[in-house]
C-alpha cells in the first residue's frame, strides 16, 4: 500500500508527496517507480495517487514470453556462429559486440527496440569511425534476423534505417604501394648483412606478395630450394584472449605454391645459415623441418606487429613515402602488372578468391601507367 507523506518545502511550507511502483520497464526489464510531490493538501495527493493507480491497473500486463533481451539473443546467435567461421573471425566478432554493439542494445528487450534507436546507434558509430560502422551495423541486422526466425519479434526493424555515407574526400587517395624505384630505395636503407632477418622478411613480402600472417607462419619445410618454390598452406593470426594461433588459409585459393626468384632463394639460404648459428648460441636446434623462418628469441612466433614496427622505423628514419605492410602485397601486384603479367596470373599468385580484389589493384596500377603513356605520346609527337 502506497502512503501519502508530509514534508516541508524549501520555504518551510507543509506539502504532501507519494512514491508509486509503476511495474517493469518494457524495454530494460528494470523496476520503475514514480515520485510525485508538491501537493498542498493530503486530500489532493490522495486523489492524484488514486487516479494514477487506476490508470496503471487499466493497462494490460506485458507478455512474459517475449521479454528476451538483445544480449540473450546475441548469445544464442553466437553459439551457432562460432561453428561457421574460424577462431580468429569469431574472436574479432565478439570484440565488436562487447565494445560497440552490446553497450547500445544489450540491456534492451529486443521486441521493444525501435527504428529510431537503431538509427541513433548507427549515426553515433558513423561519427566515431570512418569505416567499421557498416560492419557493426550489419551484425545488428543479423541478430534481429535471428530473432525473427526464432519468433521473438515480428519484423526486422534494423533493416529500416538510412545508412549514412562518408563524403568523398577531394583529391586522389594515397596509393598503398611503392614504385620500382621506391622499393629499391627502401631496400638500400636496410643493411642486408647486419639486419639479414629484417631484410629477408621484407624481401619475401615484396617478391612473393604473401600476406603478413602467411609470412610469419613460414617454416623451412615450406621452401623447396631444388624447385625454387614456396608453399603457402597456413597463416599466423590472433585467436581467443589475444593468443597467436596457426590457421589454414581462409579459402582454397589461399593454399598455393609460388615460384621464387634466384636472388630471393639466395637471401633465404643466407638467412637459414645465420639462424642456425645464432639460435645454437641461444640453445635451440633449428635443424627441424617445422622450424620457423622468422622466430623470436624464444624460437616462438614473432608478434604480428613486429613487421609494421620495423617498417615504420625505416620509413621515419629515411623519410620514405608511407605504406603499410599490406602495401608490400600491392607493390608486388603492381610490379607484376607492370612486367606484363595477366590478371589471372596475378590472382593465382596472390591467392585471391575473388578476381574483383585483383582488379581493384589493377585499376590503381593502370592509372599510373596511363600517365606514363600520355607523357610518352607527348614526347613522341613533340609539337
Amino acid at each position: 500500500m502506497t502512503n501519502v507523506n508530509k514534508y516541508l518545502d524549501r520555504n518551510g511550507n507543509t506539502r504532501y508527496q507519494f512514491q508509486l511502483y509503476m511495474g517493469i520497464d518494457p524495454q530494460t526489464g528494470n523496476k520503475k517507480r514514480t515520485r510525485r510531490r508538491g501537493f498542498r493538501t493530503k486530500k489532493e495527493a490522495t486523489l492524484a495517487l488514486s487516479r494514477l493507480t487506476l490508470e496503471l491497473e487499466s493497462k494490460s500486463s506485458l507478455p512474459t514470453e517475449n521479454n528476451i533481451l538483445f544480449s540473450e539473443v546475441y548469445s544464442e546467435w553466437y553459439e551457432q556462429y562460432i561453428n561457421t567461421v574460424r577462431e580468429s573471425t569469431w574472436n574479432r566478432t565478439a570484440g565488436m559486440f562487447n565494445n560497440h554493439i552490446l553497450p547500445e542494445f544489450g540491456n534492451k528487450r529486443i521486441r521493444t527496440i525501435t527504428i529510431a534507436q537503431c538509427q541513433t546507434a548507427l549515426n553515433k558509430w558513423f561519427k566515431a569511425v570512418s569505416r567499421n560502422y557498416k560492419r557493426w551495423y550489419n551484425y545488428v541486422i543479423q541478430i534481429f534476423e535471428f530473432a525473427l526466425k526464432r519468433g521473438y519479434i515480428e519484423r526486422n526493424v534494423a533493416k529500416l534505417v538510412t545508412m549514412p555515407k562518408k563524403a568523398e574526400l577531394s583529391g586522389d587517395r594515397p596509393v598503398n604501394f611503392w614504385s620500382r624505384d621506391e622499393l629499391q630505395h627502401f631496400f638500400n636503407c636496410i643493411d642486408s648483412k647486419h639486419e639479414l632477418e629484417k631484410y629477408t622478411l621484407f624481401r619475401v613480402l615484396a617478391f612473393t606478395g604473401i600476406r603478413r600472417g602467411e609470412c610469419l607462419a613460414l617454416t623451412w619445410n615450406d621452401i623447396d630450394f631444388s624447385n625454387s618454390t614456396m608453399r603457402i598452406n597456413k597463416t599466423l593470426t590472433q585467436g581467443k584472449n589475444g593468443k597467436q594461433i596457426i590457421q589454414a588459409p581462409k579459402t582454397t585459393h589461399g593454399r598455393r605454391t609460388i615460384d621464387l626468384d634466384s636472388d630471393t632463394l639466395v637471401t633465404l639460404k643466407e638467412r637459414r645459415k645465420e639462424q642456425r648459428e645464432r639460435y645454437l648460441t641461444l640453445g635451440f636446434n633449428t635443424m627441424q623441418k617445422e622450424q620457423l623462418i622468422f622466430a623470436n628469441n624464444k624460437n616462438k612466433f614473432k608478434s604480428l606487429n613486429t613487421p609494421a614496427k620495423w617498417l615504420s622505423k625505416v620509413i621515419k628514419e629515411y623519410d620514405l613515402k608511407p605504406i603499410t605492410i599490406h602495401g608490400f602485397r600491392h607493390t608486388h601486384a603492381s610490379a607484376l602488372f607492370s612486367a606484363g603479367a595477366s590478371i589471372k596470373e596475378v590472382q593465382t599468385r596472390l591467392g585471391h578468391s575473388d578476381v574483383q580484389t585483383t582488379l581493384n589493384i589493377y585499376t590503381h596500377v593502370t592509372k599510373e601507367q596511363n600517365k606514363e603513356a600520355v607523357q610518352k605520346l607527348a614526347n613522341y609527337l613533340n609539337f
